[in-house]
């Protein structure tokens, strides 16, 4: 097998990975509403059982960088489609609400390896670092995007715990073909120089470092509080009453218009500085959120949409970011500690949720994503000004030095 025909399928196993990563730990907030039907429990209290999923989301993904370093990162991936898939099997079986929250506890575990060591691959196997990242992101949250959609007819036709073991059982498969496939790591594709071929300088890499940090974490909190709740969001606030069918079908579609701006992105943080594509694309999280917390019915999807376009073009941006400025022998450990200060906070977005929901309902849950989105707008105005002030330049590097 010649060294491209090795990076052609690992990208694509990658960009799969990406897709399943996101849609199975989004099936739960879907199948909670049919859970609550089904058990007459409240919402606010189930969703609460995912909480543990959604912070090791988050807080596994640190020593996974470590991991990929000692045992190889295609070791990793394959670990991650095994035990994720098992992972989806045990919830399903659980009848106790105890047993539900631990195995969605696993499953959050397993869902922590993907993006420290993803990202890295992607990066390190593609001619076109930034557009690949860019069809990289779409993958994913096309998975997110399809998880209500999927979930819901699933549930609604067969049961719930077939929404897990349905997805479960192809994703063990992947794994397995993967495995055959991609029989190990490679070194990588000869790259292509992107637009600037030199690592930007940083004359204050701690006020840099300091600056991305807030943006990540206040990030983390938009992306799973919006990608947690939405499907209930349309299910309350859309104005008409929906079966569980239709609220996730709208929620896909959805999940689906702001998925597409990450091809988009993936072109233009190639071509354009990326400090200003930070603030342009972070500028639309606090007005998108805003209308959707102030409207209802077809207005409120119209925000969500904006808000759902500029969190997921976020994601694209971040990890550009780490590409572009950490060197190769560091970056699967910089992805690594990427994802923990995100995912780990963005954790907390469930009990975030069921506060807020039951003191306001979701007009002050988005009010609350709006005031976080805000602050990764305020972040992408320093970033710009503290990288104007070093005169870097801007471009995802297709090779490190």
């Amino acid at each position: 097998m010649t060294s491209n025909d090795l990076s052609r399928r690992t990208i694509i196993f990658v960009n799969i990975a990406h897709s399943f990563d996101h849609f199975i730990l989004l099936i739960y907030p879907t199948a909670v509403i049919a859970i609550a039907v089904e058990r007459g429990l409240d919402y606010a209290m189930l969703i609460t059982l995912a909480t543990g999923a959604f912070v090791a989301f988050g807080l596994c993904s640190l020593p996974v960088g470590w991991l990929a370093a000692r045992y190889g990162s295609r070791n990793m991936l394959a670990v991650f489609f095994i035990g994720y898939g098992l992972s989806c099997i045990g919830v399903s079986t659980q009848t106790s609400l105890h047993g539900l929250a631990i195995w969605l506890l696993i499953l959050g575990v397993f869902s922590a390896i993907y993006h420290p060591i993803g990202s890295d691959m992607i990066v390190t196997h593609a001619q076109h670092p930034g557009r690949s990242l860019g069809w990289n992101g779409a993958w994913g949250n096309i998975g997110a995007a399809s998880a209500p959609g999927v979930t819901a007819l699933i549930a609604t036709t067969v049961g719930w715990q077939a929404a897990f073991v349905v997805p479960g059982l192809i994703c063990i498969g992947i794994g397995i073909l993967f495995m055959i496939l991609v029989p190990y790591d490679g070194d990588g594709q000869n790259q292509e120089i992107s637009k600037v071929g030199k690592r930007p300088p940083v004359a204050r890499p701690i006020a840099l470092l300091a600056i991305f940090g807030l943006a990540i974490v206040a990030g983390g909190l938009t992306f799973n509080m919006t990608t947690i709740s939405l499907p209930k969001i349309v299910d309350e606030r859309l104005g008409t009453e929906l079966s569980l069918v239709l609220t996730g079908s709208l929620a896909t579609i959805v999940f689906l218009l702001g998925a597409l701006t990450q091809v988009t992105l993936g072109r233009l943080i190639e071509n354009f500085s990326l400090p200003m594509v930070f603030l342009c694309v972070a500028i639309f999280q606090p007005i998108g959120l805003t209308v959707a917390a102030t409207s209802t019915g077809p207005l409120m999807l119209m925000g969500l949409v904006m808000a759902m376009a500029a969190i997921y073009g976020q994601v694209v941006v971040n990890d550009a970011i780490v590409a572009s400025y950490v060197p190769r022998e560091l970056r699967a450990k910089a992805f690594s500690l990427r994802y923990f200060m995100g995912f780990t906070v963005g954790g907390f977005a469930i009990p975030i949720i069921a506060f807020l929901h039951s003191v306001g309902e979701f007009p002050l849950v988005l009010a609350a994503m709006a005031c976080f989105g805000t602050l990764v707008f305020i972040s992408s105005i320093a970033f710009a000004l503290e990288a104007n002030r070093d005169a870097m330049p801007s471009s995802v590097q297709a090779a490190s030095e």
